[in-house]
C-alpha cells in the first residue's frame, strides 16, 4: 500500500528528509516484456532476446535490459508514494544511477524508496528520491537511483 499524501502543503511535511517509502511489490520479469521492451527500443542484443543462445552466454541465459530495469521504476514507485490534489506531477530525471546486477528473466524485482530532500520551487515543490531495485533472493540490487520530481499545484 502506498503512502497517500495530499496536496503540496502535506508533501511539504516530508522534508526535509529522509523518510523511508518502504518497499513496493515484487514484479516477475518475462521473456515477453524484454521482448517487448526490445521492439520498442530496437535493441535486439542476444543476451536479451535469445535464450538458447543466451543460456550458454555470461550470465547463464537472458536477462533484462538495462533500461527496461529503470523504466519498471515508473509502476513500481506508485506504489511507494501517491501524491494526490495536484496540478502536475513532473519527472526530472535521474542524479545518478548504476547498475549493480542483471536481472535474469524469471526473476523478481521491487522498489525500495527514501525521500532524500523536499524542496521549494516556483509553483510547487521537488522531491529527491534513493530509488534502489531489489532481486528477490539476491543480495546486490539490480540498480540504484537517485530520481528527481516536481509536483505543482
Amino acid at each position: 500500500m502506498p503512502r497517500a499524501v495530499s496536496g503540496i502543503p502535506e508533501l511539504r511535511t516530508l522534508g526535509p528528509g529522509p523518510v523511508d517509502l518502504g518497499h513496493s511489490s515484487w514484479l516477475e520479469i518475462t521473456q515477453e516484456r524484454v521482448n517487448t521492451f526490445a521492439e520498442a527500443t530496437d535493441d535486439h542484443q542476444w543476451i536479451h532476446t535469445d535464450p538458447e543462445r543466451a543460456a550458454s552466454g555470461p550470465f547463464g541465459g537472458t536477462i533484462a535490459h538495462g533500461y527496461l530495469t529503470v523504466a519498471l521504476l515508473i509502476p513500481l514507485w506508485t506504489e511507494l508514494l501517491t501524491v494526490e490534489n495536484v496540478g502536475m506531477a513532473v519527472n526530472c530525471g535521474l542524479n545518478s544511477l548504476r547498475f549493480r546486477t542483471p536481472v535474469h528473466v524469471g526473476a523478481k524485482i521491487r522498489a525500495a524508496g527514501t525521500i532524500v530532500s523536499v524542496s521549494e520551487v516556483r509553483g510547487g515543490v521537488e522531491v529527491v528520491v534513493d530509488l534502489e531495485v531489489e532481486i528477490d533472493g539476491k543480495k546486490r540490487p539490480a540498480c540504484q537511483a537517485q530520481a528527481v520530481y516536481r509536483f505543482y499545484e
